[in-house]
Order: structure tokens, then C-alpha cells, then sequence
């Protein structure tokens, strides 16, 4: 009986997808893991993390709380990997704000679920009260984190900094859970494609975050587009 039942919820999970997603996975699997072969082969905690994130990433584009629970165990993660490469911006993004306003996130997502659905959030359109109110929140982080991570003596401060603006905007809107969350991340996506290419410079292995981030920009790009349909169905159910 428990094998039976394992194999409905493998079939229910397999078809929760639709074959585009299901594709988009198995590509950025795919992706990753031959990034760690030509790349690396020795940091299996950047692996994990890979694959946890682009995991996270198929379920956040579906709207469904599980994926913030993965992001945090992203989090502590990417902080550990961050913390031996000295992007200190990056740690203590990922490990004092990111893990738990992903959890402040969950806690928002769990309480709004469309139509009692848990599986799926309720998505909003963002208030023009809300984007002055983190306008101004993402600009006071962003400049407190500048000479903090300056006097941490932080690699590559610039786009260090520019990270804390970005990954600020998008935890703060996946807490809103406006779709433009999605896009926030994805440009927070491009500045790390940046930052692990200039560390890949010196030691090669750090080329393999780089293609990750890569090919999570892929991955926010298809979530917002996939949450902007999501608001459309949503709405029209509401409606109807």
C-alpha cells in the first residue's frame, strides 16, 4: 500500500508540471551538473546548492510556498559558499536578510492561498504606496551595506553592493507576492553572473556559480511571465 501510494504522489507531482516546466528542469539539471564536471568536480556544497536552487525556482514559478522553503536552505548554502570566495555582501545578504525575509515570504504566501488552493499563492498586483515604501527601504539597506562591506574589505564592492540592492527588491516583493518579484531576482541574477565570473578569474572552479546563476536567470525570467498568467487566470476565476 505505501508503494502504491508513493507512486500516485510521483505521478500527481510528475503532472503538476506542465512539459515545458518539466523540460525547463531537466535543462538546468542538466546544465549544472555539466558545469560541476568541466569546472569543478570537487565542491559538492555548490552542487547542492545548484540544484536545490534551480529546484526552488520551478516551484516558485508555480506560486507554490514549497519553494520558499527550499530558498532558504539555498540560503545558508550559497552564505557558506559565498563566505570562503570573501563576497561578505553576498553571506551576509543571503544569510541575514534573504533566509529570513524568505520565511517572513512563506509565511505570507501560506496565509494568502487562492481559493483555499496551498499549493498556490494568491498573486497580487503591487500598490504604488508598497513600491515607494521599498524604493525607500531598498535604498537605506542599500547604502548602510556599502560601508559596512567597505570596511569588511568585501571583493568586488561595486556590484557586491549593487546585489544588496537587488536582492533586497526581490525578497521584498515575493513577500508582496507581486510577479515582479521574478524580475528582481533576475537582475539580481546578472550581477552575480558578473561577480562569480570575475572570481572564476583566479580560480576557475567558481565558473560553475556562474553558469548556475546563468541559468537561474532563465529561470526568473520564465516566472514572471509565468506569474503574470497566473494573475490573469486568477482573476478571471475571481470574476466568474
Amino acid at each position: 500500500m505505501k508503494k502504491a501510494g508513493f507512486r500516485i504522489f510521483l505521478y500527481d507531482f510528475y503532472h503538476y508540471f506542465t512539459r515545458g516546466e518539466r523540460a525547463l528542469w531537466c535543462c538546468s539539471i542538466a546544465l549544472v551538473l555539466v558545469a560541476f564536471i568541466i569546472f569543478d568536480r570537487r565542491d559538492y556544497m555548490t552542487l547542492t546548492a545548484s540544484l536545490v536552487g534551480v529546484t526552488f525556482l520551478i516551484l516558485d514559478a508555480k506560486a507554490n510556498p514549497i519553494g520558499q522553503v527550499l530558498m532558504v536552505v539555498f540560503s545558508l548554502l550559497y552564505g557558506a559558499i559565498s563566505f570562503h570566495c570573501a563576497y561578505y555582501g553576498e553571506m551576509i545578504t543571503y544569510l541575514g536578510m534573504t533566509a529570513p525575509m524568505s520565511v517572513f515570504a512563506l509565511v505570507s504566501w501560506l496565509r494568502h492561498p487562492f481559493e483555499g488552493d496551498r499549493s498556490q499563492v494568491r498573486v497580487r498586483g503591487l500598490r504604488a504606496g508598497d513600491g515607494i515604501i521599498t524604493l525607500l527601504l531598498c535604498g537605506a539597506v542599500t547604502l548602510i551595506f556599502f560601508f559596512i562591506l567597505r570596511a569588511m574589505g568585501t571583493a568586488n564592492l561595486v556590484p557586491g553592493t549593487i546585489s544588496v540592492a537587488t536582492s533586497f527588491l526581490a525578497v521584498a516583493l515575493t513577500y508582496l507576492r507581486s510577479p515582479l518579484f521574478a524580475l528582481a531576482y533576475a537582475a539580481n541574477d546578472a550581477v552575480l553572473i558578473v561577480l562569480w565570473v570575475m572570481a572564476g578569474l583566479s580560480e576557475p572552479s567558481y565558473l560553475s556559480v556562474a553558469v548556475c546563476f546563468g541559468v537561474f536567470l532563465v529561470n526568473d525570467s520564465y516566472t514572471y511571465i509565468n506569474w503574470r498568467r497566473l494573475k490573469r487566470q486568477q482573476g478571471e476565476k475571481t470574476r466568474a
